[in-house]
């Protein structure tokens, strides 16, 4: 059965940084673009970054360009998102979406009818 689990999520203060993972299981990752997205209270998912299955292609929102890398170890089938310089506006739960792709696959679609595997999401609040 195909799973991801996020993990890493917490409190931290405005500025500080946070590395979540987006680990799988019941599947490989090789062939599958991932996505990181995250939904605040009373608001929709929305993109946040996503990375094509070799990792040779990246897409970010605008509002976390320059600030959050995504990455990924497909020996130890996780992506990874590191947050720096965290803005209390980036508070929200965060979940990873996977999709299928071909080999060879480049895309980075960032909308979330594009990907048809979640997570369950994990916490990340920034407040002093």
């Amino acid at each position: 059965q195909l799973q991801l689990v996020e993990s890493g999520g917490g409190l931290v203060q405005p500025g500080g940084s946070l590395r979540l993972s987006c680990t799988a299981s019941g599947f490989t990752l090789d062939d599958y673009r991932i996505g990181w997205f995250r939904q605040a209270p009373g608001k929709e998912r929305e993109g946040v970054s996503c990375i094509s299955s070799s990792g040779g292609s990246t897409n970010y929102a605008d509002s976390v360009k320059g600030r959050f890398t995504i990455s990924r170890d497909n020996a130890r089938n996780t992506v990874y998102l590191q947050m720096n310089s965290l803005k209390p506006e980036d508070t929200a739960v965060y979940y990873c979406g996977a999709t299928w792709v071909y080999p060879g696959d480049t895309s980075v679609e960032l909308t979330t009818t594009s990907y048809h595997s979640w997570g369950q999401g994990t916490q990340v609040t920034v407040s002093s």
